[in-house]
């Protein structure tokens, strides 16, 4: 019984040793080591990082000295408070900008809008693939519904992608005749009219709700089913996303 408990206190171990590793074998940064990355891959991106964050520690320190000393006539609880409210301003100063340089990162990729769309934490029912596709030029539509109503989501204002919005529009209508649903059309990009890809999430989250929790639900399974449909009409071993014409059969030949 002994030996057995041993062999099992062994494999515990290991496991845990294993846990902190990544899929092959390197060792997982620890929590200090990623935020240290991910302020230094910030400031490298947008050079106020580091001058807001202190401004926030030493204003909270200032004003927290400030009213101690008027309440208290001592600053030391003061200082303490303060720097640990200033910590926390910064680290969500941090936080923000460390999102925004990330959206800058991935900005004009293709499937950047579905990234921003998918780090809504609540509120939004994503869906994962494009709903509309255009083989030629790989342009894409991302799409999705919460109490809000449908959001329908372009990458650019391109021709073929408000060809592309009009189409999707007109087979949600059709799903949803006699359905009083908002579908709301969102172009990302930096022209007027366009939302910028970094302000995409906040964005729909400012959306005013105009359906109950049901009702939500409703429309997301209807929509569920027209998805459906339309990868059935999409033949079996062909990959949408690296369609391509054929050439010779365009030509003629």
């Amino acid at each position: 019984m002994a030996r057995t408990s041993e062999t099992t206190s062994a494999k515990d171990a290991t496991t845990k040793k294993r846990g902190k590793r990544n899929p092959d074998g390197t060792k997982k940064p620890g929590r200090l080591k990623q935020m240290l990355e991910v302020f230094k891959y910030t400031q490298e991106v947008d050079r106020s990082t580091l001058p807001l964050m202190l401004l926030a520690v030493v204003g909270a320190i200032v004003v927290g000295v400030v009213l101690t000393l008027l309440i208290f006539g001592s600053p030391w609880y003061g200082i303490f408070m303060g720097l640990a409210v200033g910590v926390l301003i910064a680290m969500m100063i941090l936080a923000r900008k460390a999102e925004r340089a990330a959206f800058g990162r991935i900005k004009g990729q293709t499937g950047a809008a579905l990234a921003a769309m998918q780090s809504i934490r609540r509120g939004w029912n994503v869906e994962e693939e494009p709903v509309q596709i255009d083989p030629r030029s790989q342009k894409m539509l991302f799409r999705a519904s919460g109490r809000a109503g449908i959001a329908v989501v372009a990458e650019d204002s391109s021709g073929i992608s408000m060809k592309l919005l009009e189409k999707e529009r007109r087979s949600i209508r059709r799903v949803l005749q006699h359905d009083n649903v908002p579908v709301h059309q969102i172009v990302v990009g930096d022209g007027e009219g366009e939302v910028p890809l970094h302000k995409l999430p906040a964005h729909m989250q400012r959306m005013k709700k105009q359906l109950t929790k049901q009702e939500a639900a409703a429309v997301s399974k209807r929509l569920t089913a027209l998805h459906r449909s339309l990868r059935q009409q999409v033949p079996k071993g062909v990959d949408p996303m690296r369609s391509r014409p054929n050439r010779k059969a365009m030509r003629g030949r």
